[in-house]
């Protein structure tokens, strides 16, 4: 028996054979390449054997022609279990529409956990998932993958910094950690407002304080912008200084824009193939053929199943291949300028909080060199410059 798992599915019979001339049998049987194990000699002479159910017609054909009488002992193997199947036919759909039911469930979504968030976030990350299809009764293959949630939920969602999604059997876990919301100014504690850069006051607003300098003077960081001592000598109050003051700050930022670049794009074509995969191997089931693509993209999307609380080795992949091309930008000394120009600003928008204005910029400095502009930018910006001093008692 060289492949058990041949013979199992092709099923094999155990045999008993008694008569004269049961070696001349045996040897009948090797020379029409008939293939015997197990084979065992009883006390009364007899003997039994086993034998592949694929050969059952030739060795009849052998038994006719010599002197001894066969008869069968047993079957075993896939015909047979399929045949007793057969028999108990309403036990056998049962197990199987059961098995699928469980499968079909075990591959659904049923539950949602979200920790770490409050719950108007909560709520708003409930109401985000339903938009893209991560909801209760789901199918798990049909939603995105924990990675694209993750990216879509922080993108969308600006009440959080970070979200980790984690799918386990059928619940997504959520872990939420959510901004640092500025906390309110605790105006019952003495303080001044001083200035936390150098600026010229543009414009300020004092809800509560002594202000101490104008619209249009030039402050250096750590000057007193609020005082946080109101009233004339004799009848000093102490109080929380409270209010906006916006000035004129200025950032220098150094951009470089190359006239000729070199880079990839996606032609629009593309090939899409599925497969079934099944353990390690990746059997194609649509999309056949080769792609005759020189320069390509490749995204791969796989899904697993489950069956309960285990993966089972069965799963689902689609590969997408994107032709692309690569093609030369150029930019005109102008164009690049303007480029570069966009640039500075975005970079430092990034550094700025929102309140924050560019007011205007200028280009200090400008050449060429290997094939880049180079550009040196003054900024003009208005903004908050205004920070939190703690009146210490004794002052």
């Amino acid at each position: 028996m060289k492949n058990h798992w041949t013979i199992f599915f092709g099923g094999h019979v155990k045999i008993k054979v008694v008569g004269k001339g049961i070696e001349r049998f045996i040897n009948e049987c090797v020379r029409q390449e008939i293939s015997l194990w197990e084979v065992k000699r009883i006390p009364d002479g007899s003997i039994t054997a086993s034998l592949p159910l694929k050969d059952l017609h030739k060795i009849r054909r052998i038994i006719r022609k010599s002197q001894c009488k066969l008869s069968f002992v047993g079957g075993k193997g896939f015909p047979f279990l399929f045949k007793k199947a057969l028999y108990n036919s309403g036990f056998v759909i049962g197990l199987t529409s059961c098995l699928i039911l469980l499968f079909i469930l075990s591959n659904m979504i049923w539950g949602i956990q979200i920790v770490g968030a409050k719950p108007e976030t909560e709520h708003l990350i409930r109401k985000e998932l339903q938009t893209i299809g991560v909801e209760t009764g789901k199918f798990q293959f049909l939603v995105q993958n924990p990675d694209e949630i993750q990216k879509h939920l922080s993108e969308t969602i600006n009440a959080i910094t970070w979200v980790g999604v984690e799918l386990k059997g059928t619940t997504f876990h959520f872990r939420v950690v959510e901004k640092n919301q500025p906390k309110e100014v605790e105006y019952f504690s003495p303080r001044h407002l001083v200035a936390k850069k150098t600026a010229i006051i543009a414009n300020m607003f004092v809800e509560e304080g002594q202000p101490m300098v104008t619209i249009h003077d030039y402050v250096k960081k750590g000057d007193l912008l609020v005082s946080g001592f109101i009233g004339q000598e004799g009848k000093i109050e102490v109080v929380s200084a409270r209010g906006e003051i916006m000035g004129e700050t200025w950032y220098d930022a150094n951009v470089s824009v190359p006239l000729k670049t070199n880079f990839n794009v996606l032609t629009g074509k593309s090939k899409t193939t599925h497969y079934v995969k099944v353990f390690n191997w990746n059997i194609p089931i649509w999309g056949f053929g080769k792609h005759e693509f020189k320069e390509v993209e490749t995204t791969t999307d796989e899904k697993t199943f489950n069956f309960l609380k285990w993966k089972v080795p069965l799963g689902y992949q689609k590969v997408v291949i994107r032709e692309s091309e690569e093609v030369e930008r150029s930019y005109t000394k102008e164009e690049a300028v303007k480029v570069a120009l966009q640039n500075g600003r975005n970079e430092l928008k990034e550094q700025l909080n929102e309140q924050a204005k560019i007011k205007g910029e200028k280009i200090l400095h400008q050449t060429i060199e290997n094939g880049k502009v180079k550009l040196t930018i003054h900024f003009q910006v208005i903004e908050e410059i205004s920070t939190v001093q703690p009146i210490i008692q004794g002052d």
